[in-house]
């Protein structure tokens, strides 16, 4: 699990960058800026969708705070 968390969160920080990247480089003449960020948009929600599911499926379970 925290192997499929952890990928996710280095895809949603690519697409960030490839965002930033893209801003820097285009100039605001394409919208591959829009794209990139709608994709990282699009992978937080799946990832949040994801560990909402496995939590109520079982394979995680609320640790509480230490």
């Amino acid at each position: 699990m925290r192997i499929v968390v952890l990928i996710a969160f280095i895809l949603i920080l690519g697409s960030l960058a490839s965002a930033l990247v893209f801003l820097m480089k285009d100039k605001g003449k394409s919208n591959r800026t829009v794209n990139a960020l709608a994709v990282r948009v699009g992978l937080s929600i799946t990832l949040f969708l994801f560990i909402l599911f496995s939590y109520k499926m079982g394979w995680i379970h609320y640790t509480g705070l230490r």
